[in-house]
Protein backbone atom coordinates (compact mmCIF):
# COMPACT_ATOMS: atom_id res chain seq x y z
CA UNK A 1 0.00 0.00 0.00
CA UNK A 2 1.24 3.48 -0.80
CA UNK A 3 1.65 6.11 1.91
CA UNK A 4 -1.32 8.47 2.42
CA UNK A 5 0.24 11.27 0.41
CA UNK A 6 -1.95 12.39 -2.50
CA UNK A 7 -0.40 12.66 -5.92
CA UNK A 8 -1.83 16.11 -6.68
CA UNK A 9 -5.04 17.28 -5.10
CA UNK A 10 -5.22 20.92 -6.10
CA UNK A 11 -4.15 22.85 -9.14
CA UNK A 12 -2.98 26.36 -8.33
CA UNK A 13 -2.31 27.55 -11.91
CA UNK A 14 -6.02 27.89 -12.64
CA UNK A 15 -6.27 30.33 -9.77
CA UNK A 16 -3.53 32.55 -11.11
CA UNK A 17 -5.52 33.48 -14.20
CA UNK A 18 -8.29 34.82 -12.00
CA UNK A 19 -6.15 36.25 -9.23
CA UNK A 20 -4.14 38.37 -11.66
CA UNK A 21 -6.92 39.63 -13.91
CA UNK A 22 -10.65 40.22 -14.14
CA UNK A 23 -12.97 38.24 -16.36
CA UNK A 24 -12.20 39.15 -19.98
CA UNK A 25 -14.41 37.25 -22.39
CA UNK A 26 -12.82 38.53 -25.58
CA UNK A 27 -9.69 36.38 -25.25
CA UNK A 28 -11.63 33.10 -25.48
CA UNK A 29 -13.76 31.44 -28.19
CA UNK A 30 -17.34 32.65 -28.37
CA UNK A 31 -20.10 30.13 -27.67
CA UNK A 32 -23.84 30.60 -27.94
CA UNK A 33 -24.86 27.93 -25.42
CA UNK A 34 -23.49 25.62 -22.76
CA UNK A 35 -24.15 22.70 -25.11
CA UNK A 36 -22.03 24.31 -27.83
CA UNK A 37 -19.31 25.07 -25.26
CA UNK A 38 -19.10 21.50 -23.98
CA UNK A 39 -19.29 19.75 -27.33
CA UNK A 40 -16.86 22.21 -28.92
CA UNK A 41 -14.34 21.88 -26.11
CA UNK A 42 -14.39 18.07 -26.11
CA UNK A 43 -13.95 18.00 -29.88
CA UNK A 44 -11.26 20.67 -30.08
CA UNK A 45 -9.21 19.44 -27.12
CA UNK A 46 -9.75 15.72 -27.79
CA UNK A 47 -10.95 15.12 -24.23
CA UNK A 48 -12.40 11.79 -23.13
CA UNK A 49 -15.38 13.53 -21.52
CA UNK A 50 -16.52 16.75 -19.90
CA UNK A 51 -19.36 18.33 -17.94
CA UNK A 52 -20.21 21.98 -17.27
CA UNK A 53 -22.98 23.65 -15.32
CA UNK A 54 -24.43 26.97 -14.23
CA UNK A 55 -26.11 26.80 -10.84
CA UNK A 56 -28.04 28.91 -8.34
CA UNK A 57 -29.21 28.26 -4.79
CA UNK A 58 -32.20 26.27 -6.03
CA UNK A 59 -30.12 23.87 -8.12
CA UNK A 60 -29.01 23.38 -11.73
CA UNK A 61 -29.92 26.10 -14.20
CA UNK A 62 -28.01 24.63 -17.13
CA UNK A 63 -25.94 21.46 -17.39
CA UNK A 64 -24.40 19.73 -20.37
CA UNK A 65 -22.05 16.79 -20.84
CA UNK A 66 -20.21 15.31 -23.82
CA UNK A 67 -17.68 12.63 -24.63
CA UNK A 68 -17.31 9.09 -23.32
CA UNK A 69 -16.88 7.44 -19.96
CA UNK A 70 -13.77 5.59 -21.11
CA UNK A 71 -11.57 5.98 -24.15
CA UNK A 72 -12.16 2.97 -26.39
CA UNK A 73 -15.74 2.48 -25.18
CA UNK A 74 -19.00 3.81 -26.58
CA UNK A 75 -20.71 4.64 -23.26
CA UNK A 76 -21.41 8.36 -23.28
CA UNK A 77 -20.84 10.67 -20.31
CA UNK A 78 -24.23 11.73 -18.93
CA UNK A 79 -25.41 14.65 -16.83
CA UNK A 80 -26.02 12.24 -13.93
CA UNK A 81 -22.59 10.58 -14.00
CA UNK A 82 -20.28 10.71 -10.99
CA UNK A 83 -17.06 12.72 -11.01
CA UNK A 84 -14.10 12.52 -8.65
CA UNK A 85 -14.02 15.83 -6.72
CA UNK A 86 -10.44 15.70 -5.41
CA UNK A 87 -9.66 18.65 -3.17
CA UNK A 88 -13.10 20.16 -3.68
CA UNK A 89 -13.98 17.71 -0.90
CA UNK A 90 -12.00 19.86 1.54
CA UNK A 91 -14.98 22.21 1.89
CA UNK A 92 -17.09 19.20 2.93
CA UNK A 93 -14.55 18.10 5.53
CA UNK A 94 -14.49 21.68 6.84
CA UNK A 95 -18.30 21.74 7.03
CA UNK A 96 -18.17 18.56 9.11
CA UNK A 97 -15.69 20.23 11.46
CA UNK A 98 -18.00 23.24 11.84
CA UNK A 99 -20.77 20.88 12.96
CA UNK A 100 -18.50 19.27 15.55
CA UNK A 101 -17.44 22.71 16.79
CA UNK A 102 -21.10 23.69 17.09
CA UNK A 103 -21.69 20.60 19.24
CA UNK A 104 -18.62 21.37 21.42
CA UNK A 105 -17.00 18.10 20.40
CA UNK A 106 -14.13 20.24 19.07
CA UNK A 107 -13.16 23.89 19.14
CA UNK A 108 -11.55 25.87 16.31
CA UNK A 109 -8.59 26.30 18.66
CA UNK A 110 -8.44 22.63 19.70
CA UNK A 111 -4.84 21.45 19.42
CA UNK A 112 -3.47 18.13 18.30
CA UNK A 113 -2.12 17.37 21.75
CA UNK A 114 -5.45 18.21 23.42
CA UNK A 115 -7.18 15.66 21.22
CA UNK A 116 -4.33 13.11 21.43
CA UNK A 117 -2.76 13.68 24.87
CA UNK A 118 -1.05 10.28 24.74
CA UNK A 119 1.20 11.61 21.96
CA UNK A 120 2.85 14.15 24.26
CA UNK A 121 6.63 13.91 23.85
CA UNK A 122 6.31 11.20 21.19
CA UNK A 123 5.70 13.57 18.24
CA UNK A 124 7.62 16.68 17.22
CA UNK A 125 6.97 19.52 19.65
CA UNK A 126 6.21 21.89 16.75
CA UNK A 127 3.10 19.86 15.94
CA UNK A 128 1.65 19.61 19.43
CA UNK A 129 -0.01 23.02 19.37
CA UNK A 130 -1.37 22.96 15.82
CA UNK A 131 -5.01 24.04 15.95
CA UNK A 132 -7.96 22.72 14.02
CA UNK A 133 -8.46 26.08 12.33
CA UNK A 134 -4.79 26.27 11.32
CA UNK A 135 -5.04 22.80 9.78
CA UNK A 136 -8.10 23.75 7.72
CA UNK A 137 -6.60 27.05 6.50
CA UNK A 138 -3.17 25.60 5.65
CA UNK A 139 -1.45 27.61 8.40
CA UNK A 140 -0.45 24.76 10.72
CA UNK A 141 3.19 24.55 9.63
CA UNK A 142 2.66 21.22 7.86
CA UNK A 143 3.95 20.27 4.45
CA UNK A 144 3.32 17.15 2.42
CA UNK A 145 6.44 14.97 2.77
CA UNK A 146 7.81 12.86 -0.04
CA UNK A 147 9.37 10.20 2.18
CA UNK A 148 7.98 6.68 2.21
CA UNK A 149 6.05 5.75 5.33
CA UNK A 150 5.94 2.35 6.99
CA UNK A 151 2.97 0.29 5.82
CA UNK A 152 0.06 -0.39 8.15
CA UNK A 153 -2.44 -3.07 7.15
CA UNK A 154 -4.92 -2.95 10.05
CA UNK A 155 -8.41 -3.56 8.64
CA UNK A 156 -10.03 -0.70 10.57
CA UNK A 157 -9.56 2.57 8.67
CA UNK A 158 -9.59 4.63 11.87
CA UNK A 159 -6.76 2.59 13.35
CA UNK A 160 -4.72 2.86 10.14
CA UNK A 161 -5.19 6.62 10.05
CA UNK A 162 -4.12 6.92 13.68
CA UNK A 163 -0.96 4.89 13.04
CA UNK A 164 -0.12 7.06 10.03
CA UNK A 165 -0.83 10.15 12.12
CA UNK A 166 1.80 9.13 14.63
CA UNK A 167 4.31 8.51 11.84
CA UNK A 168 3.58 11.76 10.02
CA UNK A 169 3.88 13.92 13.14
CA UNK A 170 7.46 12.73 13.58
CA UNK A 171 8.55 14.08 10.17
CA UNK A 172 10.07 17.59 10.40
CA UNK A 173 8.61 20.46 8.40
CA UNK A 174 10.46 23.44 6.98
CA UNK A 175 7.34 25.63 7.22
CA UNK A 176 6.70 27.63 10.41
CA UNK A 177 3.24 27.66 11.95
CA UNK A 178 1.20 30.60 10.73
CA UNK A 179 2.78 30.65 7.28
CA UNK A 180 0.64 29.51 4.33
CA UNK A 181 1.56 26.10 2.95
CA UNK A 182 -1.04 24.08 1.07
CA UNK A 183 -1.06 20.73 2.84
CA UNK A 184 -3.26 17.72 2.22
CA UNK A 185 -1.86 16.22 5.39
CA UNK A 186 -3.32 19.10 7.37
CA UNK A 187 -6.77 17.90 6.34
CA UNK A 188 -5.75 14.33 7.07
CA UNK A 189 -4.84 15.34 10.65
CA UNK A 190 -8.12 17.24 11.05
CA UNK A 191 -10.01 14.16 9.89
CA UNK A 192 -8.28 11.96 12.45
CA UNK A 193 -9.16 14.51 15.15
CA UNK A 194 -12.82 14.17 14.15
CA UNK A 195 -12.55 10.39 14.28
CA UNK A 196 -11.08 10.51 17.79
CA UNK A 197 -13.78 12.76 19.31
CA UNK A 198 -16.69 10.93 17.65
CA UNK A 199 -15.50 7.33 17.60
CA UNK A 200 -16.60 7.10 13.96
CA UNK A 201 -14.69 7.01 10.70
CA UNK A 202 -14.51 10.14 8.55
CA UNK A 203 -16.47 8.26 5.89
CA UNK A 204 -19.30 7.42 8.31
CA UNK A 205 -19.39 11.01 9.53
CA UNK A 206 -19.59 12.40 6.01
CA UNK A 207 -22.37 9.97 5.13
CA UNK A 208 -24.39 10.73 8.27
CA UNK A 209 -23.79 14.47 8.55
CA UNK A 210 -23.64 15.66 4.92
CA UNK A 211 -24.57 13.16 2.22
CA UNK A 212 -27.76 11.74 3.77
CA UNK A 213 -29.25 15.01 5.10
CA UNK A 214 -28.66 16.74 1.76
CA UNK A 215 -29.90 13.82 -0.32
CA UNK A 216 -26.53 13.31 -2.02
CA UNK A 217 -27.36 9.73 -2.95
CA UNK A 218 -24.61 9.40 -5.57
CA UNK A 219 -21.83 10.57 -3.25
CA UNK A 220 -19.21 8.10 -2.14
CA UNK A 221 -15.48 7.56 -1.74
CA UNK A 222 -12.70 6.60 -4.13
CA UNK A 223 -13.20 6.00 -7.83
CA UNK A 224 -16.73 6.19 -9.21
CA UNK A 225 -18.33 3.01 -10.41
CA UNK A 226 -17.38 -0.65 -10.28
CA UNK A 227 -13.75 -1.71 -10.81
CA UNK A 228 -13.31 -3.13 -14.29
CA UNK A 229 -16.72 -2.00 -15.53
CA UNK A 230 -17.80 1.11 -17.44
CA UNK A 231 -20.92 1.80 -15.35
CA UNK A 232 -19.43 5.21 -14.43
CA UNK A 233 -16.68 7.34 -15.99
CA UNK A 234 -13.04 6.30 -15.71
CA UNK A 235 -10.23 8.74 -15.11
CA UNK A 236 -7.57 9.31 -17.78
CA UNK A 237 -3.90 10.33 -17.88
CA UNK A 238 -1.84 11.37 -20.90
CA UNK A 239 0.71 8.82 -22.02
CA UNK A 240 2.60 10.37 -24.90
CA UNK A 241 -0.14 11.92 -27.00
CA UNK A 242 -2.82 9.40 -26.06
CA UNK A 243 -5.25 9.21 -23.16
CA UNK A 244 -4.88 6.11 -21.01
CA UNK A 245 -7.95 5.13 -18.93
CA UNK A 246 -7.41 4.27 -15.26
CA UNK A 247 -9.38 3.59 -12.12
CA UNK A 248 -6.56 4.54 -9.74
CA UNK A 249 -7.10 6.93 -6.83
CA UNK A 250 -5.30 8.41 -3.86
CA UNK A 251 -4.92 6.12 -0.82
CA UNK A 252 -8.03 5.68 1.30
CA UNK A 253 -6.24 7.08 4.34
CA UNK A 254 -6.05 10.57 2.84
CA UNK A 255 -9.83 10.72 2.43
CA UNK A 256 -10.43 13.95 4.43
CA UNK A 257 -8.21 15.81 1.93
CA UNK A 258 -10.09 14.61 -1.13
CA UNK A 259 -11.38 11.17 -2.15
CA UNK A 260 -15.07 12.02 -2.56
CA UNK A 261 -16.95 11.36 -5.77
CA UNK A 262 -20.42 12.63 -6.63
CA UNK A 263 -22.65 13.52 -9.52
CA UNK A 264 -22.69 17.24 -10.27
CA UNK A 265 -26.44 17.11 -9.62
CA UNK A 266 -25.76 16.03 -6.03
CA UNK A 267 -22.63 18.13 -5.48
CA UNK A 268 -24.75 21.20 -6.17
CA UNK A 269 -26.85 20.37 -3.10
CA UNK A 270 -23.77 21.02 -0.98
CA UNK A 271 -22.58 24.04 -2.95
CA UNK A 272 -25.99 25.68 -2.55
CA UNK A 273 -25.30 26.05 1.18
CA UNK A 274 -22.79 28.77 0.31
CA UNK A 275 -25.12 30.58 -2.11
CA UNK A 276 -27.95 30.93 0.39
CA UNK A 277 -28.24 33.69 2.98
CA UNK A 278 -30.17 31.82 5.67
CA UNK A 279 -29.86 28.70 7.82
CA UNK A 280 -29.60 25.40 5.96
CA UNK A 281 -30.45 21.77 6.62
CA UNK A 282 -27.03 21.03 8.13
CA UNK A 283 -25.46 24.37 9.08
CA UNK A 284 -26.63 27.65 10.51
CA UNK A 285 -25.76 30.77 8.56
CA UNK A 286 -23.33 31.88 11.28
CA UNK A 287 -21.41 28.61 10.86
CA UNK A 288 -21.21 29.08 7.10
CA UNK A 289 -19.93 32.62 7.60
CA UNK A 290 -17.19 31.27 9.88
CA UNK A 291 -16.14 28.77 7.22
CA UNK A 292 -15.58 31.44 4.57
CA UNK A 293 -13.55 33.93 6.61
CA UNK A 294 -10.12 33.73 4.97
CA UNK A 295 -6.71 33.78 6.58
CA UNK A 296 -4.89 35.52 3.77
CA UNK A 297 -6.68 34.24 0.67
CA UNK A 298 -7.70 30.81 2.00
CA UNK A 299 -10.60 29.98 4.30
CA UNK A 300 -11.77 26.51 5.38
CA UNK A 301 -11.80 24.66 2.07
CA UNK A 302 -12.15 27.76 -0.13
CA UNK A 303 -10.02 30.38 -1.79
CA UNK A 304 -11.74 33.71 -1.21
CA UNK A 305 -11.37 36.79 -3.43
CA UNK A 306 -13.27 39.77 -4.80
CA UNK A 307 -14.43 39.99 -8.42
CA UNK A 308 -16.36 42.71 -10.22
CA UNK A 309 -18.36 40.23 -12.31
CA UNK A 310 -19.53 38.61 -9.05
CA UNK A 311 -20.52 41.92 -7.41
CA UNK A 312 -18.23 41.03 -4.53
CA UNK A 313 -16.89 37.88 -2.93
CA UNK A 314 -16.07 34.71 -4.87
CA UNK A 315 -15.38 31.27 -3.37
CA UNK A 316 -13.43 28.82 -5.50
CA UNK A 317 -11.58 25.52 -5.41
CA UNK A 318 -10.19 22.93 -7.80
CA UNK A 319 -9.45 19.27 -7.32
CA UNK A 320 -7.61 16.48 -9.10
CA UNK A 321 -6.14 13.09 -8.35
CA UNK A 322 -4.22 13.43 -11.66
CA UNK A 323 -6.82 11.38 -13.54
CA UNK A 324 -9.78 13.71 -13.02
CA UNK A 325 -10.22 17.47 -12.70
CA UNK A 326 -13.05 19.61 -11.37
CA UNK A 327 -13.33 23.26 -10.44
CA UNK A 328 -16.12 25.41 -9.04
CA UNK A 329 -16.56 29.18 -8.73
CA UNK A 330 -19.31 30.46 -6.43
CA UNK A 331 -20.58 34.05 -6.51
CA UNK A 332 -23.06 34.39 -3.63
CA UNK A 333 -23.95 38.03 -4.33
CA UNK A 334 -25.33 37.14 -7.77
CA UNK A 335 -26.54 33.69 -6.65
CA UNK A 336 -24.52 31.76 -9.19
CA UNK A 337 -21.99 28.94 -9.31
CA UNK A 338 -20.01 27.77 -12.34
CA UNK A 339 -18.70 24.21 -12.61
CA UNK A 340 -16.28 22.47 -14.95
CA UNK A 341 -15.32 18.82 -14.76
CA UNK A 342 -13.46 16.32 -16.90
CA UNK A 343 -12.53 12.66 -16.50
CA UNK A 344 -8.95 13.40 -17.53
CA UNK A 345 -5.93 15.44 -16.52
CA UNK A 346 -2.74 16.68 -18.18
CA UNK A 347 -0.61 19.83 -18.11
CA UNK A 348 -3.17 21.71 -20.26
CA UNK A 349 -6.19 20.99 -18.09
CA UNK A 350 -5.90 23.90 -15.69
CA UNK A 351 -5.65 26.46 -18.49
CA UNK A 352 -8.56 24.83 -20.27
CA UNK A 353 -10.58 24.98 -17.06
CA UNK A 354 -10.01 28.72 -16.84
CA UNK A 355 -11.28 29.12 -20.40
CA UNK A 356 -14.43 27.11 -19.72
CA UNK A 357 -15.22 29.01 -16.52
CA UNK A 358 -14.80 32.33 -18.35
CA UNK A 359 -17.17 31.11 -21.04
CA UNK A 360 -19.77 29.98 -18.50
CA UNK A 361 -19.63 33.38 -16.79
CA UNK A 362 -20.08 35.05 -20.16
CA UNK A 363 -23.04 32.86 -21.09
CA UNK A 364 -24.67 33.64 -17.78
CA UNK A 365 -24.20 37.37 -18.33
CA UNK A 366 -25.57 37.15 -21.88
CA UNK A 367 -28.73 35.47 -20.60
Amino acid sequence: MKPPIPRTQVCLPILLMFLLSSCTKDKFPKYNSVRELVEGTVSREHLPGMIAAIVDSTGILQIESAGVRKIGSTEAITDDDQFHLGSCGKAMTSALMAMLVGENALDWESTVIEVFPELKDTILADYEDMTLHQLLTHRAGMEDPTVELAEHDEPDIRERRYLYLKDILKIPSTVPAGEYEYSNLGYFVAGVMAERVTGKSWEALMQERIFEPLGMNSAGFGIPGTPGRVDQPWGHQKVGNAWEPTQMDNPEEIGPAGTIHSSVQDWVKFLALFLRHDNTAILERSQIEELIIPVGDYACGWWVMERDWADGTVLTHSGTNTQWFVTVWLAPEINRAFIFGTNSFDDQTTDLSGEVIHSLIGLNEDN
